[in-house]
């Protein structure tokens, strides 16, 4: 990447967890084809082009391309990589996004890792050139929803899922970026997980929230080799990970190569009630608190990899989010991109795709007709104006390379 190439980003939404429906049948929810993307990719392309965007976040459906062991499909990803090279647009390559193929099974698969590891060095062996990678997409809530919450996947909802979920799902994220650096030693990794914070609603709350903190961070913790604290080390060991699977994660070394993506959405901060549930409480602290929470614990290049909001609130809440992003990168944070997530309007979001209503949530840049929303002539707005004035700045980017 240019040392002074700001990514202004947005990103086509690919998801595909498998849900039960209430017949008893398993579905998996393909966000790629809820949205007609397989169909209008190349219009989807020139979108990002007409938008006056560089970056999307952007990739194959997993499930449809690993077919086994050693064995791949390549069609469509071959057909959209090559024309996003042609565009000149860079992907952000997007490889794991909530699901696994069939012949996998689920997270809780203890071989996920090395096949996922396969994957993406096969994937960085056919495109070469690529160098930015989000191997796997929002890891604490993949395991969260999948393994504590019993949505997806698994369905699972304890602890010790959840913990074993989790430690698969790291484990995958760093031999991914391991086998892709052997392919691609200049890859750089954008992390993208969800940027959490939970309030207590009363004193006495003040422990769980403090705990719920703390469990925030562990998918980056075991990432980038953190050393989490003894209330979280005993967490783990009390629900089945082993003091060597902890340690390995310490001898990874993997942060030097790494941004540190984070979402944020209206739902990203929680109240913890009284009755024991936890719900929404809007943006309390907002981005730029809860990013910086974050970035003074790993001392990382930051990107703002996901937000959105519906309309007819999404123009505000751009304008609001890039405020606080803006003022990371004006107090000192090396703030290196901003993402509206994503170029199209989404499906069944409302619901955190457990149900498959078929419901679009407008959510996109573009509607479904692919007419461009009021949020989308704002963001290309944003993007024309503050440009080249980015471009002029030193926002401060240190890999140890």
């Amino acid at each position: 990447m240019p040392a002074n190439k700001f990514m202004f980003a947005t990103g086509i939404e690919n998801s595909y967890p498998t849900i039960l429906l209430p017949n008893g049948q398993e579905k998996r929810v393909d966000e790629l084809e809820k949205a007609k993307h397989y169909e209008n990719w190349r219009r989807d392309f020139e979108l990002v082009k007409e938008m006056g965007i560089e970056f999307l976040r952007y990739g194959p459906p997993y499930y449809k391309t690993h077919l086994g062991p050693d064995k791949y499909d390549w069609e469509f990803t071959d057909l959209t990589f090559n024309a996003l090279r042609e565009l000149n647009i860079t992907p952000i390559v997007d490889l794991c996004h909530f699901g696994v193929p069939d012949w996998i099974g689920n997270f809780q698969n203890p071989d996920f890792p090395r096949l996922f590891a396969e994957y993406c060095r096969a994937f960085a062996t056919r495109f070469p050139y690529i160098q930015f990678y989000t191997p796997i997409n929002e890891i604490y809530i993949a395991a969260f929803f999948s393994a504590q919450m019993g949505w997806w996947n698994e369905r699972k909802a304890s602890d010790r899922d959840f913990v074993t979920t989790l430690k698969n799902l790291c484990k995958a994220n760093v031999m991914g970026m391991q086998a892709i650096l052997e392919i691609q030693p200049e890859a750089t990794f954008i992390q993208s997980e969800s940027s959490e914070y939970y309030h207590p609603e009363a004193p006495e709350l003040i422990p769980k929230a403090q705990f719920m903190n703390e469990k925030r961070f562990l998918s980056l913790d075991l990432t980038y080799g953190y050393p989490v604290s003894v209330t979280m080390y005993e967490y783990l060991l009390d629900n089945g990970m082993t003091r060597d699977e902890y340690h390995w994660f310490g001898k990874s070394d993997i942060k030097a190569r790494c941004i540190m993506g984070n979402d944020y959405y209206e739902t990203n901060e929680h109240l913890i009630k009284l009755d024991g549930s936890i719900v929404p409480s809007g943006d309390i602290f907002g981005y730029y608190v809860v990013t910086k929470q974050y970035f003074d614990r790993y001392h990382l290049p930051v990107m703002h990899t996901e937000t959105n909001i519906r309309e007819p609130l999404a123009v505000n809440w751009l304008w609001r989010q890039w405020a606080n992003a803006h003022r990371l990168k004006q107090d000192g944070v090396p703030l290196v991109g901003f993402t509206w997530y994503s170029l199209i309007d989404q499906v069944d979001w409302d619901t955190a795709l457990r149900e498959d209503n078929n419901r679009i949530n407008p959510l996109g840049l573009y509607d479904m007709d692919r007419n461009i929303r009021p949020v989308g002539k704002a963001y290309k707005k944003l993007i024309s104006q503050w440009k080249d004035v980015l471009e002029k700045e030193s926002y401060g980017i240190h890999l140890n390379y």
